[in-house]
């Protein structure tokens, strides 16, 4: 990101304005639109809502008046508007891929089965997509990728999120030469795998947050979708199905988690390095640790005040989720690099687990639901076991028998909803890897 400051004033001196739409006015969304209209080189140009209203409260919150704020129901009528200089508001997201004067499109609606046909649609009409919404990410984004590759436009996930902020400390472990053993995140929500809608009701409305949402937080979901991308961008696996999750705190730059994420013969907890792995009560950073076979490097790091090793921690405490995403964009249109995407097929993958006893005949949910939440698997594990993928399952997916509490569903136990978008395109992505 060095100059990345410069590159944009340059443009706005130059006219050069980059206009980003955005998929997702609530509070990602909302957030979003307020940075970037603060920044130079940029406007957030188009922002799409069932919710109009959100549409135009994002908009307000970044500064702007009734009158430079314009409703679009027509792509031409969102490109005259824009061409004019207004903020252009909708609530047909077709408009943010279509728009021929949009450069990138970005989702953040978090919501797989929109999310497929945003990315599909904008990069096929040449524009590049920043992917905030990992739960489609996660299940196609190889294809995605490729989809991107064909199209010249870059397709990427998000500097903000976990995923992209990690990366950033990956790439600097790997540019010096360092053996990045383990690569995480914190986990700040306490992990409450029976939690629902109805039972974060309370603590949601005080954050105002979505129920759903929250939901994903505290029963490790979303850390599961966020490791799972980390995996798939690295070739990094999970030690265990759902990860270790261990306490840590930051205690002399970390020597004791260092000494717990040694290998079982020394003393730790890892089977295996080279994983990724989530940590309770270090959030809301993001990791790496790292080791070197060279004595010399090993003085210096000490020396450095890194600790004895053979583990270094790495730690960056914090994360700005969609207050970062215009980085992203910047990154994509003016330099035409990603900051995460899959190195192709699946490495790990997010399977489903019954969050309570369900019965054969009855319907299920995803993400943030009542009926089920997320884990991570080592890919070739899951096909072989035939585990749900988690990012699949809809309020369409019914249940062909009973499971218990806790159980790993297989495709034995659910019918999914097999007439989606996102349905057709994962198996297209299973063709593209012999799958």
């Amino acid at each position: 990101m060095i100059n990345i400051d410069k590159k944009l004033a340059k443009r706005q001196e130059e006219g050069k304005i980059i206009r980003a739409g955005i998929v997702g006015a609530g509070q990602m969304g909302r957030g979003m639109v307020s940075q970037m209209a603060m920044m130079k080189g940029m406007t957030p140009a188009i922002v799409a809502d069932i919710n109009l209203e959100n549409v135009k409260n994002a908009f307000k919150y970044a500064g702007a008046k009734d009158e430079d704020i314009a409703v679009a129901k027509t792509v031409e009528e969102a490109d005259r508007f824009m061409q004019q200089g207004k903020f252009v508001a909708t609530e047909n997201a077709d408009l943010v891929s279509h728009a021929n004067l949009v450069d990138c499109a970005i989702d953040v609606t978090g919501v797989p089965e929109v999310g497929v046909k945003i990315a599909i649609d904008a990069m096929t009409n040449k524009k590049h997509v920043v992917m905030m919404d990992v739960e489609t990410d996660i299940v196609i984004g190889a294809y995605l990728k490729k989809l991107g590759d064909e199209n010249g436009v870059i397709y990427t996930g998000s500097d903000g999120d976990e995923p992209g902020a990690v990366m950033h400390l990956y790439s600097f472990a790997k540019a010096m030469g360092m053996d990045v053993k383990v690569m995480g995140k914190g986990k700040n929500n306490k992990l409450d795998y029976e939690c629902n809608p109805d039972t974060v009701l309370e603590e949601a409305t005080r954050r105002k947050m979505s129920p759903r949402m929250l939901t994903a937080f505290k029963d490790g979901t979303k850390t599961m979708v966020e490791m799972t991308a980390m995996s798939n961008a690295t070739g990094l696996v999970p030690d265990v199905i759902g990860g270790h999750g261990i306490e840590g705190t930051f205690t002399d730059r970390f020597q004791e988690l260092n000494k717990k994420f040694a290998l079982k013969k020394d003393g730790g907890i890892f089977n295996r390095h080279g994983v990724v792995e989530f940590v309770n009560g270090i959030a809301p950073g993001v990791f790496v640790t790292v080791a070197t076979d060279n004595e010399e490097i090993a003085y210096q790091m000490g020396y450095h005040s890194m600790g004895p090793g053979p583990l270094w921690t790495l730690y960056r405490p914090y994360h700005l989720c969609n207050l970062e995403t215009p980085l992203t964009v910047a990154r994509a249109v003016i330099d035409h690099e990603p900051i995460i995407v899959p190195l192709g097929a699946p490495v790990s993958e997010v399977i489903t687990v019954a969050k309570r006893d369900l019965k054969a005949g009855e319907t299920i949910d995803g993400i943030g639901g009542y009926t089920t939440y997320g884990s991570i698997a080592k890919a070739e594990e899951a096909y072989e076991k035939g585990y749900v993928l988690y990012s699949l399952v809809n309020k369409n997916a019914k249940m062909k028998r009973d499971v218990k509490k806790g159980q790993l569903l297989t495709m034995e136990d659910v019918d999914l909803d097999t007439s989606t978008q996102l349905y057709a395109v994962r198996k297209e992505q299973d063709k593209m890897f012999g799958r």
